[in-house]
């Protein structure tokens, strides 16, 4: 699902049939392990006007779509991974098995690893989080009205990871490295705190305060222009640090002790 919608059966693409087919197994696919209700389907599929055919052409398609998951199942056998339950039908497949499951476990990892102290891990888990990524998600439903928030929801699943990431990274030492790809993140999302706090810092880091702290005049114009709002507390406080070469931005650098006295 993090991509076009692809089913793989030993490494190799299965056929799923037209349009229709393919939205009907990506809701159920948005709902793996949960009962979806014929009428929901029927709503998702055809919208508020459905043809009086819809339920009969849910059925074909959903015997279709059994045969395409299940290829050895026997003529007349229950389904065990499109199984029907009343109201309407469920898709039962292991975390394993769904790119997107196998993502969300990676990226807890990585965010575990990151709390704990250890951001070489983290951001090795991130990676390889991030690499399941094929390009846009669902984007072969990019205009289906059924697939609009989730596919919203799932950029901002990707977003937050690459955020985690790049934390990883900086902590690393790895701020030149980062920048660049900041200052692509931040014409996309230019209203995300997050990626304007991580760009200044990367810039500081490199030794380029000055641009660090049009950074900052930058996100403050966007936020202002935009929202009507000024920018928060922990942005303003990192401007602040920029300005006083605070010591706390450096990396692996501590306060210096207090003397005890002559």
């Amino acid at each position: 699902m993090l991509g076009p919608l692809e089913v793989l059966d030993r490494d190799q693409p299965v056929a799923l049939g037209g349009a229709k087919q393919r939205a009907l197994l990506a809701v159920l696919l948005l709902n793996a392990n949960e009962v979806v209700s014929s009428d929901r389907l029927i709503d998702e599929l055809w919208g508020a006007e459905p043809p009086r055919t819809a339920a009969k052409s849910l059925q074909t398609m959903i015997s279709q779509l059994r045969k395409l998951l299940e290829p050895e199942r026997a003529s007349g056998e229950a389904g065990r991974v499109l199984v029907t339950r009343p109201p309407g039908y469920s898709l039962q497949i292991g975390p394993e098995q769904l790119d997107l499951e196998r993502f969300r476990a990676l990226a807890a990892d990585g965010r575990a690893a990151l709390a704990a102290g250890d951001p070489a891990q983290g951001a090795e888990a991130l990676r390889e989080a991030l690499a399941l990524w094929r390009g846009e998600p669902l984007a072969d439903f990019a205009y289906e009205p059924f697939a609009q928030a989730e596919i919203d929801r799932l950029e901002e699943l990707r977003l937050a990871a690459i955020e985690d990431r790049i934390e990883a990274d900086l902590e690393l030492a790895r701020h030149t490295d980062v920048v660049a790809e900041l200052e692509r993140l931040v014409e996309r999302h230019p209203l995300r705190e997050r990626i304007r706090g991580q760009q200044m810092l990367a810039l500081y880091r490199s030794g380029r305060q000055a641009e660090a702290l049009e950074a900052y005049r930058d996100a403050r114009h966007a936020l202002t222009e935009e929202l009507g709002i000024e920018p928060s507390r922990e942005l303003r406080e990192l401007e602040r640090a920029i300005l006083e070469q605070d010591l706390a931005l450096d990396i692996g650098v501590s306060p210096a002790p207090t003397a005890a006295g002559p």
